[in-house]
């Protein structure tokens, strides 16, 4: 029934819960804008390593400000923004600090495995609707995870010309992969792969993650 009870009103969208409320972005436009993104990126370079390059660049900016984003709603961090929006450093820098000074009264996750399902759940949810379709090991490397899915949204009504070979808009999504994994003290290089299925047209996408050193040395010590 229309008027009964109270709405609560937000007023900073950052206080809005990320699991309520409709979608927020439709799909049209986000194919719109993600397209004219490519493009525009795609007259200022010479090569598809570039452009990929590029988009990664693009989408670690995302990551960093959906880290941001998760710790204001989902309470994750009990001290004050502002002051360290005001520091003279590069933006990553600051927003590093952040996160890692974010320590009394908080979830802030320490453990590989923690940050990379949090990346393959929480992230992804709030970015595409859903938990990515797997999160594995790699086989070959201690320092390689992989997390894949079978129709990535940034692939799915992409259609790729025969002369930009193996060009992968992933990329974008790699990029927010590693902002979000930077930010959070989980340095990494993160790139997006095809790989194809059998019995299927098209491939899935890969994002495999491969961590610094750095990494792999505080997670021994943790034990």
């Amino acid at each position: 029934m229309i008027g009964v009870g109270k709405i609560k009103q937000y007023t900073n969208v950052l206080e809005k819960p990320i699991n309520k409320g409709k979608q927020e972005v439709s799909l049209s436009a986000f194919a719109f804008l993600f397209s004219e993104l490519v493009q525009y990126n795609q007259t200022h370079v010479d090569n598809i390593a570039e452009l990929e390059r590029r988009l990664e660049d693009a989408g670690y900016a995302v990551g960093a400000r959906v880290l941001e984003l998760l710790c204001h709603r989902e309470k994750l961090c009990h001290i004050s923004w502002a002051g360290f929006e005001s520091l003279s450093f590069p933006s990553h820098v600051w927003i590093r600090l952040f996160v890692e000074t974010a320590i009394e009264g908080n979830r802030r996750e320490t453990r590989l495995l923690g940050i990379l399902s949090f990346v393959h759940s929480t992230v992804w949810k709030v970015l595409f609707g859903k938990v990515a379709d797997s999160l594995e090991k790699g086989t070959e490397h201690e320092d390689e995870y992989m997390i894949s899915e079978k129709e990535l949204l940034v692939n799915r009504f992409i259609s790729i010309p025969k002369d930009m070979g193996t060009f992968n808009c992933g990329a974008f999504v790699a990029g927010i992969v590693r902002g979000v994994l930077d930010s959070a003290g989980f340095p990494a290089v993160v790139t997006a792969h095809f790989v194809p299925v059998e019995g299927q047209q098209r491939p899935r996408t890969t994002i495999l993650i491969k961590f610094a050193e750095e990494v792999l040395q505080r997670e021994a010590r943790l034990g």
